[in-house]
Protein backbone atom coordinates (compact mmCIF):
# COMPACT_ATOMS: atom_id res chain seq x y z
CA UNK A 1 0.00 0.00 0.00
CA UNK A 2 1.34 3.98 -0.50
CA UNK A 3 0.18 5.96 1.97
CA UNK A 4 0.00 9.71 1.22
CA UNK A 5 -1.07 12.86 3.57
CA UNK A 6 -2.66 14.93 1.00
CA UNK A 7 -4.63 18.49 1.02
CA UNK A 8 -7.65 18.71 -1.57
CA UNK A 9 -7.29 22.32 -1.90
CA UNK A 10 -4.64 25.07 -0.27
CA UNK A 11 -7.67 25.58 2.06
CA UNK A 12 -8.35 22.03 3.54
CA UNK A 13 -7.27 19.89 5.91
CA UNK A 14 -4.86 17.39 5.74
CA UNK A 15 -5.74 13.70 5.09
CA UNK A 16 -4.77 10.38 5.11
CA UNK A 17 -4.97 9.11 1.77
CA UNK A 18 -3.64 5.80 -0.59
CA UNK A 19 -2.65 5.78 -3.70
CA UNK A 20 -4.54 3.17 -5.98
CA UNK A 21 -3.96 3.66 -9.69
CA UNK A 22 -3.74 7.10 -10.36
CA UNK A 23 -6.25 7.92 -7.75
CA UNK A 24 -5.77 9.06 -4.16
CA UNK A 25 -8.76 7.43 -2.28
CA UNK A 26 -9.19 9.30 1.61
CA UNK A 27 -9.02 6.09 4.29
CA UNK A 28 -11.52 8.02 6.65
CA UNK A 29 -14.68 8.38 4.44
CA UNK A 30 -13.46 5.07 2.60
CA UNK A 31 -14.17 3.53 5.81
CA UNK A 32 -17.36 5.26 6.64
CA UNK A 33 -18.58 4.20 2.67
CA UNK A 34 -17.92 0.20 4.25
CA UNK A 35 -18.70 0.84 8.06
CA UNK A 36 -15.65 0.58 9.40
CA UNK A 37 -13.54 3.31 11.22
CA UNK A 38 -10.25 4.55 10.16
CA UNK A 39 -8.04 7.27 11.32
CA UNK A 40 -7.78 10.95 9.21
CA UNK A 41 -4.10 10.74 9.91
CA UNK A 42 -0.89 8.35 9.23
CA UNK A 43 0.21 8.43 12.87
CA UNK A 44 -3.29 7.17 13.89
CA UNK A 45 -3.47 4.44 11.31
CA UNK A 46 0.37 3.73 11.94
CA UNK A 47 -0.51 3.29 15.25
CA UNK A 48 -3.26 0.50 14.37
CA UNK A 49 -0.05 -1.92 13.18
CA UNK A 50 -0.19 -4.12 10.29
CA UNK A 51 -3.22 -5.51 10.99
CA UNK A 52 -4.62 -2.83 9.33
CA UNK A 53 -2.62 -2.35 6.84
CA UNK A 54 -3.52 -5.90 5.89
CA UNK A 55 -7.50 -5.35 6.83
CA UNK A 56 -8.02 -2.22 4.38
CA UNK A 57 -5.81 -3.95 1.51
CA UNK A 58 -8.31 -6.88 1.74
CA UNK A 59 -10.72 -4.26 1.29
CA UNK A 60 -9.41 -2.52 -1.20
CA UNK A 61 -9.70 -6.09 -2.99
CA UNK A 62 -12.99 -6.67 -2.66
CA UNK A 63 -14.42 -3.07 -3.45
CA UNK A 64 -12.48 -3.41 -7.16
CA UNK A 65 -12.28 0.21 -7.98
CA UNK A 66 -15.88 0.68 -6.82
CA UNK A 67 -15.73 4.01 -5.12
CA UNK A 68 -18.11 5.57 -2.62
CA UNK A 69 -18.81 9.71 -3.97
CA UNK A 70 -16.32 11.63 -2.88
CA UNK A 71 -13.67 8.88 -1.77
CA UNK A 72 -11.53 8.76 -4.52
CA UNK A 73 -10.05 11.71 -6.40
CA UNK A 74 -7.67 12.18 -9.06
CA UNK A 75 -4.15 12.07 -7.58
CA UNK A 76 -3.04 15.39 -10.20
CA UNK A 77 -5.71 17.16 -8.27
CA UNK A 78 -4.54 17.12 -4.63
CA UNK A 79 -1.40 18.72 -2.97
CA UNK A 80 0.73 16.10 -1.26
CA UNK A 81 2.62 16.76 1.72
CA UNK A 82 5.43 15.06 3.56
CA UNK A 83 3.56 11.39 4.59
CA UNK A 84 4.22 12.58 8.30
CA UNK A 85 3.95 16.13 8.40
CA UNK A 86 5.01 16.89 11.55
CA UNK A 87 6.63 13.98 13.22
CA UNK A 88 6.06 13.48 16.96
CA UNK A 89 9.76 14.06 17.89
CA UNK A 90 13.63 14.49 15.64
CA UNK A 91 14.22 11.98 13.25
CA UNK A 92 16.99 9.71 13.78
CA UNK A 93 19.70 10.47 11.28
CA UNK A 94 22.88 8.06 10.45
CA UNK A 95 25.92 9.15 9.39
CA UNK A 96 28.91 7.35 7.23
CA UNK A 97 26.63 4.20 6.63
CA UNK A 98 27.74 4.00 2.76
CA UNK A 99 31.33 2.46 2.42
CA UNK A 100 32.46 4.67 -0.53
CA UNK A 101 30.63 7.52 1.46
CA UNK A 102 33.21 7.15 4.21
CA UNK A 103 36.01 7.69 1.81
CA UNK A 104 34.60 10.76 0.72
CA UNK A 105 34.41 12.23 3.63
CA UNK A 106 37.78 11.62 5.23
CA UNK A 107 38.89 13.98 2.21
CA UNK A 108 36.45 16.47 1.98
CA UNK A 109 35.03 16.87 5.66
CA UNK A 110 38.04 15.82 7.59
CA UNK A 111 36.53 12.53 9.53
CA UNK A 112 37.87 9.57 10.07
CA UNK A 113 38.54 6.96 7.58
CA UNK A 114 37.93 4.06 9.24
CA UNK A 115 34.72 2.39 9.01
CA UNK A 116 32.55 3.32 12.14
CA UNK A 117 32.23 0.26 14.08
CA UNK A 118 29.25 1.56 15.49
CA UNK A 119 26.38 3.52 14.02
CA UNK A 120 27.13 6.80 13.81
CA UNK A 121 23.77 8.65 15.36
CA UNK A 122 22.45 12.72 15.06
CA UNK A 123 18.87 13.78 14.78
CA UNK A 124 17.02 16.15 12.79
CA UNK A 125 13.98 17.91 14.56
CA UNK A 126 10.60 17.52 13.19
CA UNK A 127 10.67 21.57 11.61
CA UNK A 128 12.59 20.48 9.09
CA UNK A 129 10.02 18.22 7.84
CA UNK A 130 8.86 19.59 4.14
CA UNK A 131 6.93 17.96 1.57
CA UNK A 132 7.24 16.86 -2.14
CA UNK A 133 7.69 20.48 -4.34
CA UNK A 134 8.25 22.45 -1.05
CA UNK A 135 11.68 24.36 -1.38
CA UNK A 136 14.57 24.24 0.18
CA UNK A 137 15.87 27.50 1.78
CA UNK A 138 19.13 28.49 1.08
CA UNK A 139 20.05 31.22 4.28
CA UNK A 140 23.04 32.69 2.11
CA UNK A 141 23.61 34.34 6.00
CA UNK A 142 24.04 31.22 7.71
CA UNK A 143 25.69 29.06 4.63
CA UNK A 144 28.11 29.09 1.95
CA UNK A 145 28.23 25.20 1.76
CA UNK A 146 24.64 23.54 0.89
CA UNK A 147 24.91 20.07 0.13
CA UNK A 148 22.54 16.87 -0.99
CA UNK A 149 22.29 13.76 0.60
CA UNK A 150 19.77 11.33 -0.58
CA UNK A 151 18.29 8.31 2.11
CA UNK A 152 16.05 5.35 2.50
CA UNK A 153 13.81 6.37 5.14
CA UNK A 154 12.50 3.34 7.64
CA UNK A 155 9.40 3.87 9.39
CA UNK A 156 8.77 2.56 12.44
CA UNK A 157 5.59 1.20 12.99
CA UNK A 158 5.42 -0.84 16.76
CA UNK A 159 7.51 0.15 19.49
CA UNK A 160 10.91 -1.43 19.88
CA UNK A 161 13.01 -1.89 22.99
CA UNK A 162 15.95 -3.51 23.03
CA UNK A 163 14.73 -5.97 20.02
CA UNK A 164 17.58 -8.02 18.35
CA UNK A 165 18.33 -7.81 14.97
CA UNK A 166 16.57 -10.73 13.90
CA UNK A 167 13.24 -8.96 14.72
CA UNK A 168 13.85 -5.67 14.09
CA UNK A 169 12.48 -5.27 10.46
CA UNK A 170 9.21 -6.55 11.91
CA UNK A 171 9.16 -3.08 13.57
CA UNK A 172 8.91 -1.06 10.54
CA UNK A 173 5.64 -0.08 9.03
CA UNK A 174 6.92 1.24 5.67
CA UNK A 175 9.57 3.14 3.54
CA UNK A 176 9.99 6.62 2.04
CA UNK A 177 12.52 8.69 0.62
CA UNK A 178 14.38 11.72 2.90
CA UNK A 179 17.07 14.36 1.46
CA UNK A 180 19.26 14.84 4.53
CA UNK A 181 20.25 18.26 3.62
CA UNK A 182 23.60 19.61 5.46
CA UNK A 183 25.01 23.18 5.60
CA UNK A 184 28.65 21.74 5.87
CA UNK A 185 30.03 25.09 7.29
CA UNK A 186 27.42 24.84 10.35
CA UNK A 187 29.23 21.87 11.73
CA UNK A 188 29.84 22.80 15.37
CA UNK A 189 32.74 21.28 17.13
CA UNK A 190 32.19 18.33 15.23
CA UNK A 191 28.60 18.53 16.37
CA UNK A 192 25.76 18.33 13.35
CA UNK A 193 22.66 19.17 14.53
CA UNK A 194 22.57 22.71 13.33
CA UNK A 195 23.80 21.99 10.16
CA UNK A 196 21.38 19.26 9.62
CA UNK A 197 18.34 20.19 11.47
CA UNK A 198 17.90 23.99 9.58
CA UNK A 199 14.15 24.44 8.36
CA UNK A 200 13.69 22.57 5.14
CA UNK A 201 16.30 20.42 5.54
CA UNK A 202 14.50 16.96 6.04
CA UNK A 203 12.57 16.91 2.47
CA UNK A 204 10.06 13.72 2.72
CA UNK A 205 8.13 11.98 0.79
CA UNK A 206 6.05 11.65 -1.57
CA UNK A 207 4.92 8.71 0.16
CA UNK A 208 5.10 5.97 2.48
CA UNK A 209 5.40 2.01 1.41
CA UNK A 210 3.98 -0.05 3.64
CA UNK A 211 6.47 -2.82 4.22
CA UNK A 212 4.53 -5.89 3.06
CA UNK A 213 5.42 -4.45 -0.66
CA UNK A 214 9.15 -4.21 0.82
CA UNK A 215 10.08 -7.77 0.97
CA UNK A 216 13.90 -6.71 1.48
CA UNK A 217 14.80 -3.03 1.98
CA UNK A 218 18.50 -3.80 1.15
CA UNK A 219 18.04 -3.98 -2.39
CA UNK A 220 16.64 -0.74 -3.52
CA UNK A 221 18.66 1.64 -6.19
CA UNK A 222 18.72 5.08 -4.96
CA UNK A 223 20.13 8.29 -6.65
CA UNK A 224 19.68 11.83 -7.00
CA UNK A 225 19.96 14.71 -9.37
CA UNK A 226 21.64 18.18 -9.20
CA UNK A 227 19.55 20.47 -12.44
CA UNK A 228 19.21 17.30 -14.59
CA UNK A 229 23.23 15.82 -13.78
CA UNK A 230 23.32 12.64 -12.00
CA UNK A 231 25.24 13.15 -8.38
CA UNK A 232 24.18 10.22 -6.75
CA UNK A 233 23.44 6.35 -7.74
CA UNK A 234 24.11 3.32 -5.51
CA UNK A 235 22.10 0.60 -4.07
CA UNK A 236 21.08 0.20 -0.73
CA UNK A 237 23.14 -3.31 -0.95
CA UNK A 238 25.82 -0.70 0.00
CA UNK A 239 24.93 0.18 3.27
CA UNK A 240 27.11 -0.57 5.94
CA UNK A 241 24.74 -0.65 8.93
CA UNK A 242 21.48 -2.55 7.42
CA UNK A 243 18.50 -1.35 8.13
CA UNK A 244 17.66 -4.35 10.56
CA UNK A 245 21.24 -3.47 12.29
CA UNK A 246 20.34 0.14 13.05
CA UNK A 247 16.93 -0.62 14.69
CA UNK A 248 18.80 -3.24 17.25
CA UNK A 249 21.17 -0.44 17.84
CA UNK A 250 18.96 2.13 18.41
CA UNK A 251 16.80 0.39 20.43
CA UNK A 252 19.31 -0.78 22.88
CA UNK A 253 18.98 2.76 24.44
CA UNK A 254 16.29 5.00 22.38
CA UNK A 255 12.73 2.85 22.60
CA UNK A 256 11.58 3.66 19.21
CA UNK A 257 7.96 4.11 18.79
CA UNK A 258 4.97 3.96 15.98
CA UNK A 259 5.51 7.41 13.57
CA UNK A 260 9.33 7.29 14.69
CA UNK A 261 11.79 7.88 11.56
CA UNK A 262 15.56 6.87 10.53
CA UNK A 263 17.34 8.25 7.86
CA UNK A 264 19.39 5.57 6.84
CA UNK A 265 22.62 6.93 5.78
CA UNK A 266 23.72 8.66 1.73
CA UNK A 267 25.71 7.33 -0.73
CA UNK A 268 28.80 8.96 -2.30
CA UNK A 269 28.71 11.45 -4.67
CA UNK A 270 27.45 14.71 -2.13
CA UNK A 271 29.24 18.23 -3.04
CA UNK A 272 31.32 18.22 -0.34
CA UNK A 273 32.89 14.93 -1.47
CA UNK A 274 33.38 16.71 -5.43
CA UNK A 275 36.63 18.15 -6.94
CA UNK A 276 36.05 21.11 -7.18
CA UNK A 277 33.45 20.50 -4.61
CA UNK A 278 29.89 21.55 -5.38
CA UNK A 279 27.18 23.76 -3.36
CA UNK A 280 23.55 24.15 -3.88
CA UNK A 281 22.45 27.81 -4.74
CA UNK A 282 19.16 29.55 -5.22
CA UNK A 283 17.89 28.45 -8.56
CA UNK A 284 18.99 24.58 -8.45
CA UNK A 285 16.53 21.73 -8.44
CA UNK A 286 17.39 18.52 -6.40
CA UNK A 287 15.75 15.54 -7.82
CA UNK A 288 15.69 12.31 -5.59
CA UNK A 289 14.48 8.85 -5.74
CA UNK A 290 14.64 5.21 -4.22
CA UNK A 291 13.58 2.03 -6.33
CA UNK A 292 9.88 1.56 -5.64
CA UNK A 293 9.23 4.39 -3.53
CA UNK A 294 9.05 7.36 -5.89
CA UNK A 295 11.48 10.54 -6.55
CA UNK A 296 11.08 13.69 -4.54
CA UNK A 297 11.60 17.22 -6.52
CA UNK A 298 12.43 20.33 -4.61
CA UNK A 299 13.73 23.91 -6.00
CA UNK A 300 16.21 26.14 -3.66
CA UNK A 301 15.38 29.74 -3.01
CA UNK A 302 16.70 32.49 -1.01
CA UNK A 303 15.24 32.89 2.44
Amino acid sequence: MRLVTYRATVEAEARLGAIVGDLVVDLERYGRSVDIVLPSRMLDFIALGPQAVAAVTALFAETSGRWAIGVAQPLVNVRLLAPIPRPNKNLFGIGLNYIDHVAESALALDSSPELPKQPVIFTKPPTSVIGPDDPIVHRADITQQLDWEVELGAIIGRTAKRVSKADALDCVFGYTIIIDMSARDCRRAGQWVYSKGQDSYAPMGPCIVTADEISDPQTLDIWLTVNGIAKQRSNTSHMLFKVDELIADISQGITLEPGDIIATGTPEGVGAGRVPQEWLWPGDVIEAGVERLGTLRHAVIAG
